[in-house]
């Protein structure tokens, strides 16, 4: 691995570090409140899904989808939905994806 990659990854990893530290108080406070306003718990995910390649932060993610769920489903299956896109094509940390798996079968 190159100086230069390896820079680039540790600030990268750097950046999800204090994203977690930001986002970690506020889902805290989302779900001890139990916070309702599917607005602001979306604004909040939105701006968490950029740093899910973190798995620290993908574990906050994924509570929050769960706190949301009995809230709105529809909503949080489009937040599952937008993880799988953008970090896990192949659907294993949000569980098995059977219909992709079938398809390359």
């Amino acid at each position: 691995m190159t100086p230069e990659i390896a820079k680039l990854l540790e600030t990268r990893d750097q950046w999800a570090q204090q994203a977690l530290e930001q986002y970690e108080p506020l889902v805290t406070h989302i779900i001890t409140t139990q916070n309702k306003d599917v607005n602001h718990i979306c604004y909040t995910m939105d701006f968490m899904l950029d740093f899910c390649y973190n798995e620290k932060m993908l574990l906050l993610y994924r509570h929050l989808c769960k706190y949301l769920m009995d809230i709105d489903p529809q909503t949080t299956a489009s937040y599952i939905q937008a993880y799988c896109d953008m970090w896990d094509e192949e659907g294993v940390k949000f569980g098995n994806n059977q219909e992709k798996k079938e398809e390359k079968a």
